[in-house]
């Protein structure tokens, strides 16, 4: 046995197998019915000739089919790829030739869309789509539904042996603004991403440890990830969860609903959630608050916020509704893993620069690339080193400029500007770049801006992120129109959406004479900045 997802979840299933392991909506399914379910799933795909390695595109909103299809590749020692179920065509015809996909499990609904997509993917020849009531068709020449795959196949386990050098991929946004697969080894990111299957203690020994210490633990924990399963975050929260010996409660659905989320931790007891942000968390405080609400929240002793920072206000909001609730802003990146967490009542640093707790993995590197003495004061950049990424899926000149080797020392720098304080805690100014995070999403200026240049009635334009009371952030358009052109937010709009997802659309516009640059041509977002804002009054 080694640190294996696949092999770690099966001695679970070994040592627990009656204990619930998933909830979502109606379907129940201990330890032991996941087993058989996802072991059907993966003799169904090694049926229709996956093998070891290839991956398996994951077009899926949050449900149990999700885990099931994850545990599923894994079993067989294919790869599993998070695909964002927002993408338009061109989105998702980009990432499923970058992913080099060679089998679709997906939402019924969402099959005209994956068969339109896949035309342009010569790898993809498998499809299973998951029945949603939508009564729309299959999609692909040859898709299958995926309940009748699974009822065709074996529920033994019978695979090979794994490794704990086996790839985990999770797709995650790009400077350019495509997205980019983040190669994992499951043995490192069980430690650096899955906390070593010991929340908030050492980290375990030997593989063998995780069964007897679920077995051993008085009360497993309950854990809600509320943040989709196409972001790394969910799907590391749902394997911390299930990796205690608890139950993983799932709303099913594509969208996020407060309210439900309210009357599942009642319902299911639940003991910690993760959400992205303010962009959940405000929904979350005003459905609590809502006049006539009653929602049994006594067991919720931790909502953790991760991808995005929760702003004081949406804190102080929540805590006025549960006061008996831990709120965490915790830190990371699909490429570092957890790095660290902000403790209520520690260091509260200035609004828009969280401090938070990193153990000795993480510094910040100088322009010399050493790391900068604390309370020196110094802006650098945010580096971790030990268990990492092997890098980016077919993208190595992303790899080489992000994972650094110094003085034989290997180090992720993804891009966040921060510094060390005196007592040693590390204080984050946020992106180098001018990546936008609207709701936990990231959103690049550059790939907006594409779209915008488009419009036969643009002829420059720069986006840039102002501030959003519910999402954080939101996406404004500095736009130039070409002379004798009338420029509206509303034709944008209708403009953008055949291009790009409908979260990176434009909310705001400021149309101006004449857009300002760099003397490199590059544009000027400072400017731009001022430039929305002030067009926002």
């Amino acid at each position: 046995m080694q640190f294996n997802i696949a092999d770690l979840f099966e001695s679970l299933v070994d040592a627990i197998p009656d204990r619930l392991a998933v909830v979502a909506g109606a379907r129940r399914l201990s330890f032991a019915a996941l087993e058989e379910r996802a072991n059907r799933l993966a003799h169904a795909l090694s049926a229709r000739g996956v093998r070891a390695g290839d991956h398996i595109g994951l077009y899926l909103y949050n449900s149990a089919e999700f885990v099931e299809a994850m545990l599923a590749a894994f079993k067989i020692r294919a790869v599993p790829i998070n695909i964002n179920y927002r993408y338009v065509e061109d989105e998702l015809s980009f990432l499923f030739r970058n992913a080099d996909l060679v089998a679709l499990i997906h939402q019924r609904e969402l099959g005209s869309l994956a068969a339109a997509a896949a035309a342009k993917a010569p790898t993809l020849r498998t499809f299973l789509a998951v029945d949603d009531g939508s009564e729309e068709p299959l999609g692909a020449p040859g898709a299958e539904l995926y309940e009748q795959a699974l009822l065709s196949a074996s529920p033994v386990r019978d695979f090979a042996p794994r490794s704990g050098k086996d790839l985990y991929i999770i797709y995650t946004g790009g400077t350019t603004g495509m997205p980019r697969g983040v190669m994992w080894q499951h043995q490192d990111v069980f430690f650096a991403g899955l906390q070593g299957g010991n929340p908030g203690g050492e980290p375990l020994e030997k593989p063998e440890d995780l069964a007897k210490t679920a077995l051993e633990r008085e009360a497993p924990m309950t854990m809600l990830p509320a943040a989709p399963f196409i972001h790394g975050a969910a799907q590391w929260g749902a394997l911390i969860g299930m990796f205690t010996g608890g139950k993983v409660v799932i709303a099913p659905g594509r969208s996020y609903d407060a309210k439900v989320i309210c009357r599942l931790i009642g319902e299911e007891g639940v003991n910690t959630m993760t959400i992205v942000g303010d962009a959940m968390a405000r929904p979350l405080a005003d459905a609590l608050a809502a006049p006539g609400a009653s929602y049994d929240t006594s067991s919720l002793m931790v909502i953790a916020s991760a991808g995005a920072v929760l702003s004081d206000a949406v804190k102080e909001a929540l805590n006025e509704q549960l006061p008996n609730t831990m709120l965490l802003n915790n830190f990371g990146a699909t490429e570092t893993g957890h790095q660290g967490m902000s403790l209520p009542g520690s260091a509260p640093g200035v609004p828009g620069r969280p401090t938070f707790f990193m153990d000795e993995s993480n510094t910040v590197l100088g322009e010399d690339l050493q790391p900068i003495t604390p309370g020196s004061g110094v802006i650098g950049r945010l580096a971790r080193s030990g268990r990492l990424p092997i890098g980016y899926y077919n993208d190595p000149e992303k790899t080489a400029a992000t994972f650094l080797t110094v003085d034989g020392k290997r180090w992720v720098v993804p891009g966040d500007l921060a510094t060390i304080e005196e007592d040693g805690q590390i204080t984050v100014f946020g992106r180098g770049a001018v990546c936008i995070n609207s709701g936990g999403e990231k959103i690049f200026p550059e790939e907006v801006e594409a779209a915008l240049k488009a419009h036969p009635g643009v002829n420059d334009a720069v986006v840039v992120g102002v501030p959003d009371e519910r999402w954080g952030q939101r996406v404004a358009a500095v736009v130039e129109p070409r002379p004798g052109h009338e420029i509206t937010l509303a034709q944008l709009s209708e403009h953008c959406r055949t291009r790009i997802a409908g979260y990176k659309i434009p909310r705001q516009l400021r149309v101006i004479d004449k857009i300002s640059r760099h003397p490199s041509g590059k544009p000027d977002y400072r400017w731009a900045k001022e430039m929305a804002l002030e067009g926002s009054r």
